[in-house]
């Protein structure tokens, strides 16, 4: 087996809660660098099938490129795990035994300064997941309205400046479009009282954060994926989401206690009627967390929580 170069965030704890069968068809809806992937596809036989989205075509070519020639039983899709159903149904597959997301950037892509993920470096305002898709950072940045700048930085950043820093946005642009990370950390800095930017980390990653979700649909895209695949969920199969921020959690959080929730039935009934049974159960009621050494050792860990829900296996007759 390859070694791992990439650290993947609950690597082992993940792939164990999907709990394996070894002739399943499985889904890793966020390749990356295929640190789960490989490890899931260590635990298949022959019989068994992975399929692994990424909509990133780098991160697509740097695992063709990296594992050729690729095992015959794992198969590389380009595409936003959004159409996890068509795409799979492309490959003859209507029904899969566990799915895993590990939810939000990787580290090359914010190690890559071209891609303009993050603050560290300056780059173009870019942020796309997608190189094909039109919409960037700098199109919202310099395009979308004071208003729509407001709701994503409150909505998806839960920045509580967000009034001030898209004002400095909004009169910047106003003179000159605003074209690098650098320019918009400046002008975050400039809407954030400088007693707030002395405490709470980097004044800009809740900006960054907002705009790298509003310019993937990254929240929208989770929503429909998760629908789409509690609805291919074979029995006995489960779903693992490993997310790393609250937005994320809460969004997994919900359709998954939707999902394993008993309908509103009448006050007293002694037994729920046949068909009134939910058809997923929770596997862990709270999240399970990255150890203390995962965390010492791999800084990115220390925000992740992983969800898992499993379809009831079907009953006898």
């Amino acid at each position: 087996m390859m070694e791992f170069t990439h650290e993947t965030v609950l690597l082992h704890t993940a792939a164990n809660e999907l709990n394996i069968k070894p002739d399943g068809t499985y889904v890793d809806a966020t390749l990356g660098r295929a640190g789960h992937s490989r490890l899931i596809l260590s635990q298949l036989s022959d019989a068994g099938r992975l399929y692994s989205f990424d909509q990133d075509a780098e991160a697509i070519s740097e695992v063709e490129r990296k594992f050729s020639p690729l095992p015959a039983n794992w198969t590389l899709i380009k595409a936003n795990f959004r159409d996890m159903t068509d795409s799979l149904a492309e490959q003859g597959v209507t029904g899969v035994d566990g799915v895993l997301y590990d939810l939000g950037v990787s580290s090359p892509q914010f190690d890559e300064s071209q891609r303009g993920f993050s603050y560290r470096f300056d780059a173009p305002l870019d942020m796309r997941m997608d190189q094909s898709q039109e919409l960037t950072a700098r199109v919202i940045v310099n395009e979308w309205s004071f208003n729509e700048l407001l709701r994503i930085f409150n909505r998806y950043g839960e920045e509580k400046f967000a009034k001030p820093i898209a004002r400095q946005i909004e009169r910047a642009r106003a003179e000159k479009p605003i074209e690098t990370t650098f320019e918009l950390v400046d002008l975050i800095k400039a809407g954030i009282p400088a007693a707030a930017r002395r405490t709470g980390g980097h004044p800009a990653k809740k900006v960054f954060q907002a705009l790298r979700v509003a310019v993937n649909d990254e929240l929208g895209a989770l929503e429909q994926s998760l629908g789409e695949a509690l609805k291919m969920l074979n029995p006995g199969g489960r779903i693992a989401v490993i997310t790393f921020q609250s937005l994320e959690d809460r969004l997994v959080k919900v359709m998954f206690r939707d999902a394993s929730s008993v309908p509103d039935v009448p006050r007293g009934l002694p037994v729920l009627p046949q068909g009134m049974q939910p058809d997923f159960h929770l596997v862990n009621r709270k999240p399970i967390l990255p150890s203390d050494e995962e965390v010492e050792t791999n800084h990115r860990a220390h925000s992740a929580k992983l969800r898992v829900i499993e379809r009831n296996a079907e009953e006898a007759d």
